[in-house]
């Protein structure tokens, strides 16, 4: 069985422009044509940063199709259609494989606190009835549960399964899956910060925030370490850490909305529960910004 990367490089897990009416779509194309231009290599709709627990189906769909039409021929687009709810996990994958999408991204159940036998199973029973490369989303500090690396081997199997957004912060974790899987489970790093030593140990790239406002910078990243030139990698990400710190000194997408607002991107406001930034943090953020060389 040998199974194809999805993308190589800088992925941008794209914000979601409200406005008090919904969805701002003329702003979502902008924000798709800016992560084109930077040289993006794929998109994630309707993730966290995407504040995709906020939308209906109606919406969730219809961004999706969206994201689709205007990236054809241009950038892959991933869906997140994970859930706590596994038959609502299968629904949203079967209208993003509908609509064209070329992957989906579904996390680890949330709230449930599934058992590592629980994870198989509900990863499976959406890989077993969708025909569409499923990637995994390992973030345990947002949904309380995480994948052992041992679940991740039995999860390589499915032939529709093909990587993993590792997102734990355990480096010896990610060291241990590519150990295990190998090339039957690729991995992108899920955290900005981690990067450069997940490539270093396999990873094909990263699933960004930060790349919503710095694109060119995380696809140059992306690209010296796929070209194993780690230290000038390692340069690039002592430059930018910062800021990849900052970007969570709230909840995301909270802090990269806001460096949007003040950079003219359009970012549209936020949706409850999520509020804006604290004048404090604001201000951490923009001298954060501005120390690596960002007009605001």
């Amino acid at each position: 069985m040998v199974k194809t990367p999805v993308f190589r490089g800088s992925c941008t897990a794209i914000v979601t422009p409200f406005d008090e009416h919904g969805i701002d779509y003329e702003r979502f194309r902008k924000n798709i044509a800016f992560q084109y231009e930077n040289g993006t290599a794929a998109l994630v709709v309707c993730g966290t940063t995407g504040e995709a627990a906020t939308l209906s189906h109606e919406e969730h769909d219809e961004l999706v199709r969206v994201a689709i039409k205007e990236c054809a021929g241009k950038m892959k687009v991933i869906v997140g259609v994970g859930s706590n709810n596994t038959v609502s996990a299968l629904r949203a994958a079967e209208s993003a494989r509908a609509a064209g999408a070329d992957a989906v991204l579904m996390v680890t159940p949330y709230y449930n606190k599934s058992t590592q036998k629980g994870l198989v199973e509900h990863f499976s029973f959406v890989a077993d009835r969708v025909d569409i490369p499923l990637i995994l989303y390992n973030v345990p500090s947002r949904t309380g549960i995480g994948l052992s690396a041992e679940t991740c081997k039995t999860l390589s199997g499915h032939p529709n399964i093909v990587g993993i957004k590792e997102a734990s912060g355990d480096i010896s974790l990610a060291g241990k899956i590519r150990s295990l899987c190998g090339d039957d489970l690729f991995i992108w790093s899920g955290n900005d910060d981690c990067t450069v030593p997940l490539m270093a140990l396999g990873a094909l790239g990263v699933i960004s925030v930060a790349s919503n406002i710095v694109p060119g910078v995380m696809t140059k990243l992306c690209a010296l370490c796929l070209e194993q030139n780690f230290q000038e990698a390692t340069e690039l990400y002592a430059k930018y850490a910062p800021l990849m710190s900052a970007l969570f000194l709230e909840t995301n997408p909270i802090p990269v909305k806001a460096a949007m607002q003040s950079m003219d991107l359009d970012s549209g406001i936020l949706r409850l529960p999520l509020v804006e930034i604290s004048r404090e943090n604001r201000g951490r953020l923009l001298a954060v910004m501005r120390d690596v060389g960002i007009t605001v």
